[in-house]
């Protein structure tokens, strides 16, 4: 019997994968935006996601001839300029996405030194006045 994860990878990295590392190879300021490997976990992760769905609603929402025994209905969909368009801007969205959380991370926790002398000096006068 397979592991799961033996099972799991290439559910979730065939066709799609594919797509957003062929993005991420073709535009490389996406490795500059997720150079560390949570950050790449994250963005792989979430790309993954919305191009599956921004590809399910192109699906949906756009009319593709029957499978012939050629071109898949995603390589269908990605032979449109505008559609091809759409999901590298959704990859590099979620990069960006990605690398403003990082920025945040990084961002001091708590109260910033005035608000720290404010409150020093509140509970001055409150013990005074007991």
């Amino acid at each position: 019997m397979t592991r799961p994860e033996e099972v799991w990878i290439p559910l979730v990295d065939e066709p799609i994968g594919t797509i957003v590392a062929q993005i991420q190879a073709d535009h490389a300021e996406i490795g500059t935006l997720v150079d560390t490997p949570q950050r790449l976990l994250a963005f792989k992760t979430f790309a993954y996601i919305r191009v599956g769905l921004l590809l399910g609603e192109l699906l949906l929402e756009n009319d593709i001839e029957p499978y012939n025994g050629s071109d898949t209905w995603v390589d269908k969909l990605l032979g449109n300029p505008e559609f091809k368009a759409r999901v590298v801007s959704e990859v590099r969205a979620v990069a960006q996405e990605v690398a403003d959380d990082a920025t945040a991370e990084n961002a001091p926790l708590g109260p910033d030194e005035a608000a720290r002398e404010r409150f020093r000096e509140f509970a001055r006068r409150r013990l005074e006045q007991s």
